[in-house]
């Protein structure tokens, strides 16, 4: 898989915005996508070495529109945890 596929967009939330301050960052993936290929993903865009990768399945919820019944997809994010000192530029505000 190619780096671009692997890291869909990054989650921006108040919960990952402060876990930025604790050098971790939240990225959205396909559900095929594994530690290794995240972890080789974020170095090869971002620049940087990832200390560990966390991934959590995000079940889809039932939503109801009028009087049918559906769900949103599942989904999967990955959190990765830096080295100290390393940081990845895009996500910090000026």
């Amino acid at each position: 898989m190619n780096p671009n596929d692997v890291i869909v967009k990054p989650v921006i939330s108040e919960k990952t915005t402060d876990l930025m301050s604790k050098n971790k960052y939240v990225f959205r993936v396909p559900m095929k996508a594994n530690k290794k290929m995240v972890s080789a993903a974020v170095k090869a865009i971002f620049g940087v070495q990832p200390e560990r990768v966390n991934m959590i399945v995000v079940r889809g919820k039932t939503r109801r529109i009028r009087f049918q019944v559906g769900r949103r997809a599942a989904w999967k994010k990955a959190i990765v945890t830096l080295k100290a000192g390393e940081k990845i530029e895009i996500f910090e505000s000026k």
